[in-house]
């Protein structure tokens, strides 16, 4: 599939909806995906419907706020996009916490020669482990790079846990490759998604 420029064009696609609300639980991708499949029950059986993480701020407490620049984000399927119209102005309760959905925005996946995931489910392997893993995944999908491993984390409830991961080097195409198909498991609760990075050095921030 091309683009009216001639260059590849991915076959799955980012839809933001603006939020409209005050805090979220910092680790609320368990709860954010269970207010999704309620609304929209099609997204629990699907293999390509993804939900993005929130971007909130780094800290140690329980709730993080939310700026008018929050988006909740769902990497889809093309033929998908118009199913989520569902959810526009839709309310959800996150573990108790308002979010009103506003207006999508449709965001085409584009090729980056670096590109970054929060959080990459790894059970309970250790770092080494866990990239080992990874170089093995990246060789089936035929993906050379740099693998960069970051913190650990957990995604909430104690599991899944894995590490943050960058990818650097990529060609286009690779790196098409890598935002169609991700990598690791629980692709729904927001895991393996991989979205594009300016600099290798702050993967550790």
């Amino acid at each position: 599939m091309s683009g009216v420029d001639g260059e590849p064009r991915a076959s799955m696609i980012d839809v933001a909806f603006g939020l409209q609300g005050t805090v979220v639980p910092r680790e609320h991708r368990r709860a954010l995906a269970a207010a999704l499949v309620a609304r929209l029950p099609w997204l629990a059986g699907q293999q390509h419907a993804w939900l993005h993480r929130i971007n909130v701020p780094e800290g140690l407490g329980a709730l993080a706020l939310l700026s008018g620049r929050s988006r909740l984000m769902l990497r889809v399927a093309r033929g998908r996009v118009a199913d989520l119209d569902a959810l526009v102005g839709a309310e959800l309760s996150i573990d108790g916490h308002a979010l009103r959905l506003g207006s999508p925005r449709v965001r085409e996946l584009l090729p980056h020669a670096t590109l970054y995931s929060h959080l990459v489910a790894a059970g309970d392997a250790s770092e080494s482990g866990f990239l080992d893993a990874m170089a093995a995944e990246l060789a089936l999908l035929d993906v050379p790079c740099r693998c960069i491993c970051g913190r650990q984390h957990a995604a909430g409830g104690g599991a899944p846990r894995g590490f943050s991961l960058m990818l650097d080097g990529l060609s286009r195409g690779a790196s098409l490759r890598i935002l169609e198909s991700g990598l690791g498991a629980e692709r729904h609760f927001g895991c393996g998604i991989f979205v594009p990075h300016k600099s290798a050095a702050a993967v550790g921030a």
